[in-house]
């Protein structure tokens, strides 16, 4: 039977909670690290972050400094003289006196094939870019953004019904299971280390509110990644007279019947087949779509409250 390991677990997000959930069932989590409380929302209610909520449910002590490099901050880590730090998408990058902390090192439950999608938004990219794999990296750190040795790759299919939602929950959850298995070889002694090739290392940068802007030159297969990419958020986006709108859910237009328009034309709005947009070479139709202040909605029920003239060119400002 494996050793039982002691771990400190570095996470924030919902992503992480599975990772957490699976580090504690095999092994002795004894602190969780996470992002400070942030006030959240039009009220500005201050929120904690789900990995602090399920380590509280799971009564583990929980720390959250500012920056992890404090000196305060690494004396308290270095206290816990864990075996290993298990990193699943805490926000903060740790220094080389961090990753040497432990027994073990510094692992990190990382949501794409290394070294594809090094960096911020894996997930968002992978789905944006027309990949139809991608999966879950379980990596040893090292100082560099994604650089370190690969212990463990678990590949998932990327559907064509997918968008970064639902691939979010998939991958949190293989991730769990991913990190599972890397544990118990670590703790065995079995984990072998495969050095990543950086020559075909490809990067996912932060995602900006210009990431989400639709540009109806591009061909209506990229602009239907880019939708299905940034959905549920931070979303793509389009303006019409002044006016934002959010593209939640798009499809690209079967057959070229009826498409031809200048880029971001609206050709046809109908409750039933939805809001028919002009792209190069192409035609997308609109699903899902919010209007600026306005409710996210099915594109059938957001066209009996709200009307669009065709001819009307979306991009415009």
């Amino acid at each position: 039977m494996a050793d039982i390991l002691k771990i400190v677990f570095m996470g924030t997000p919902d992503f992480a909670v599975p990772s957490l959930d699976a580090a504690a069932a095999g092994h002795e989590v004894t602190a969780v690290v996470t992002q400070p409380d942030r006030p959240a929302g039009r009220g500005g209610k201050t929120v904690i972050s789900p990995v602090k909520a399920r380590a509280l449910q799971l009564g583990i002590p929980c720390l959250q400094p500012e920056r992890v490099k404090s000196a305060e901050a690494m004396e308290m880590l270095e206290s816990f003289s864990a075996d290993v730090f298990v990193v699943a998408a805490y926000g903060q990058i740790l220094s080389q006196k961090i990753l040497d902390m432990p027994r073990l090192g510094c692992v990190n439950v990382h949501a794409s094939l290394l070294p594809k999608y090094r960096g911020a938004a894996p997930i968002q990219w992978s789905i944006i870019n027309g990949e139809t794999v991608t999966g879950i990296t379980i990596m040893q750190m090292d100082a560099g953004i994604d650089t370190g040795d690969m212990l463990l790759a678990k590949p998932v299919a990327i559907e064509p019904s997918d968008d970064a939602g639902s691939l979010h929950d998939k991958l949190a959850e293989l991730g769990a299971h991913a990190l599972t298995e890397a544990l118990t070889l670590m703790a065995s002694g079995r984990a072998v280390r495969e050095p990543q090739d950086d020559s075909i290392a490809t990067y996912a940068p932060m995602l900006t509110k210009e990431t989400g802007r639709i540009d109806w030159n591009e061909n209506p297969e990229r602009v239907a990644g880019l939708v299905r990419g940034l959905s549920p958020r931070p979303c793509a986006w389009t303006q019409l007279d002044g006016e934002m709108f959010k593209i939640y859910s798009a499809t690209v237009c079967s057959g070229e019947s009826g498409t031809a328009g200048t880029p971001g034309e609206i050709l046809a709005a109908d409750s039933v087949n939805g809001i028919k947009v002009a792209g190069g070479g192409g035609g997308l139709l609109i699903h899902e779509l919010q209007r600026q202040n306005g409710k996210r909605l099915q594109a059938g029920e957001f066209l009996r409250g709200n009307s669009l003239r065709l001819g009307a060119i979306f991009g415009c400002k």
